[in-house]
């Protein structure tokens, strides 16, 4: 059933993957065109693309993405391709959501910016780079990733939870005419949080253990009863 279930978050993740570069390469385009024809017309359609189908494509894709980082022995922080993509997927969040949404919505009342398919054809670059640390896998593991420690993978249940989190945004954007991904955003958040604790936690009880119950060093005995 994990098996099934981690299967099909992959699939979202491809699939919204997909999507948002596709729509990324579609904004180029319409602001290309707008801007040598002037015709207004092409920035309010890439508005209305970027506010309601990219909009969600990049959430899901992001989120997807770091629950498969914090579900599966990858993780977050132990190898440099995958912080690479998680710092490229921040970045490129702020400035789809704080600069590009509002440089789209400017340009729909002809108050056009040069900076908006040069911001535009540097998130397709991003996003191709991505592509390319996801296949080649480059660089190795951090400096502060163990080696010998190997996260589990997690149960069904939180891959069930990464597949229904994003449909229900969807639904509550469709519902409300504003796409907030903020389902997501509080699940990953909780999720990565409470899944550092519990390894903190086992952690430490193995650390316990092994100071217990084992010798410190070869050859030491081991501590009697007190």
């Amino acid at each position: 059933m994990a098996k099934r279930a981690r299967t099909l978050v992959v699939w979202l993740h491809v699939v919204t993957s997909v999507g948002w570069l596709s729509q990324a390469v579609a904004l180029l385009a319409l602001n290309l065109y707008g801007m040598k024809t002037g015709d207004v017309s092409a920035f309010r359609m890439a508005r209305v693309l970027d506010h309601h189908v990219l909009a969600f494509m990049g959430a899901a894709s992001a989120f997807t993405g770091m629950m498969l980082s914090a579900t599966t022995p990858w993780g977050y922080f132990r190898h440099w391709w995958v912080m690479g993509k998680f710092v490229i997927t921040v970045g490129q969040l702020y400035v789809g959501i704080f600069i590009l949404s509002d440089n789209l919505a400017a340009a729909a009342e002809g108050r056009v910016t040069p900076w908006l398919p040069v911001g535009t054809a540097c998130m397709i670059g991003a996003f191709s780079f991505q592509v390319w640390l996801s296949v080649a896998k480059p660089w190795g593991r951090t400096p502060w990733a163990d080696p010998k420690v190997k996260l589990p993978t997690a149960s069904a249940k939180a891959f069930v939870l990464a597949l229904v989190v994003p449909v229900a945004d969807f639904a509550v954007g469709v519902y409300t005419g504003s796409p907030a991904p903020f389902l997501m955003l509080v699940t990953v958040i909780a999720y990565s949080v409470r899944r550092a604790a519990k390894g903190r936690n086992r952690l430490s009880g193995g650390l316990g253990r092994g100071s217990e119950g084992r010798p410190v060093r070869p050859g030491a005995a081991a501590p009697g009863s007190r």
